[in-house]
């Protein structure tokens, strides 16, 4: 059910799960609808495992993570024996939906060692989960936040040949990209694999029991690398094909000056569709869609676009996008997860009022830190 919101300064927001419902002051949510619960996917006394290392970008699962999950079950029906699905995760998670994405087992190392850049720590734990676990695949992400460089690391260590750039899996025999994906290589299914998106379909159908598994402590031997933290850099610096979070702007930008200073506010990296490029309001390299470049943001935030269809081919690839609009029928808003319908100015305006303060907040709760560690 499709319903409108109407928030500060008179801005209407688009509510597809009608999530406003329940928080109508006087009424109840009606018992006529109910959620449904899933069937329950449990796994006794599992005789093997496929061992799933997802990327968690941000500390959640990506759309990535949970086609190789849904790849995982597949395999295992093809086994037809009582497997479970292991996932293995490092540092902070902030994902709350683990059973639904299709995990029956759970290896959360959260140390001090396993945060930030960390390949050698997190190399050691897999060997060792390796040595007693035994499972019968590795699958990773292929891609640039970690899967592809920790596959190859593993793959070295344990005298396994990957997969690479694979999207067709069966136990018999996989299905990898080759020569700029202009050709198809066939193999035989090895231990590790290297998964593109789309290699398999999201669990959608059951809850799965997500029960822990834990790791005795083994002797790490002495890292040569240091992670010193991030380092701030210019989004604008970041290619728009990498960037992680976009701000894009459209015909129904007017005020270019604070699109550019929203954009520095929230850290975003700006794009823009082809009408505000061709109009000379941003540079060519800047324009997001099939004729400019297509982009795989983890939030995409477009401001004032209809959605032309080569725009919408471009973003297709993105994990969340925001629309802010006045026409609440445009093929944007229509394809966002989330849709602001207001003048682009006060929700840009407002979004960096929050932004500052927020930033404002973080930085005085750093100066309380060392004052006290300096008392």
């Amino acid at each position: 059910m499709l319903s409108v919101l109407l928030v500060a300064n008179g801005i209407k927001r688009i509510d597809r799960a009608n999530t406003s419902s329940g928080l109508m002051a006087g009424k109840k949510r009606s018992t006529t609808t109910q959620d449904v619960e899933l069937p329950l996917h449990q796994v006794i006394d599992p005789t093997g495992y496929i061992v799933v290392v997802p990327d968690m970008v941000g500390g959640r699962l990506t759309t990535h993570d949970k086609d190789i999950l849904g790849l995982a079950h597949s395999l295992i029906k093809e086994y037809a024996d009582n497997m479970a699905v292991v996932a293995v995760c490092f540092g902070e998670s902030k994902e709350i939906q683990f059973e639904l994405a299709g995990v029956d087992r759970l290896i959360h190392l959260s140390s001090a060692e396993y945060e930030g850049f960390s390949p050698e720590a997190r190399l050691a734990a897999l060997q060792n989960i390796h040595q007693i676990y035994q499972p019968k695949h590795w699958l990773f992400p292929d891609s640039i936040n970690g899967g592809t460089d920790l596959a190859s690391r593993l793959s070295a260590r344990i005298g396994e040949r990957a997969a690479a750039q694979a999207w067709q899996v069966s136990i018999a025999q996989t299905v990898c990209r080759g020569a700029s994906a202009s050709l198809d290589i066939k193999r035989e299914t090895p231990r590790i694999l290297m998964l593109l998106e789309e290699c398999g379909n999201a669990i959608d159908e059951t809850r799965h029991e997500v029960l822990p598994l834990t790791l005795d402590r083994f002797e790490m031997t002495d890292t040569r690398i240091e992670d010193n933290g991030l380092v701030d850099v210019d989004p604008n610096a970041v290619p728009l094909a990498e960037a992680e979070f976009i701000l894009s702007a459209g015909n129904g930008i007017h005020n270019w000056e604070q699109f550019h200073a929203c954009a520095k506010a929230l850290g975003a990296t700006e794009g823009a569709s082809r009408v505000a490029v061709d109009d000379g309001f941003m540079p060519r390299t800047r324009q997001v869609g099939a004729s400019g470049t297509w982009v795989t943001a983890q939030v995409y935030l477009a401001v004032g676009i209809s959605g032309a269809i080569q725009h919408m081919q471009g973003i297709g690839q993105c994990d969340k996008v925001i629309a802010i609009n006045t026409d609440a029928g445009c093929d944007m808003v229509k394809r966002a997860d989330l849709a602001v319908i207001g003048d682009s100015e006060a929700v840009l305006q407002a979004l960096m009022t929050l932004a500052n303060e927020r930033k404002g907040v973080l930085i005085h709760d750093v100066f309380l830190k060392e004052e006290s560690h300096v008392a």
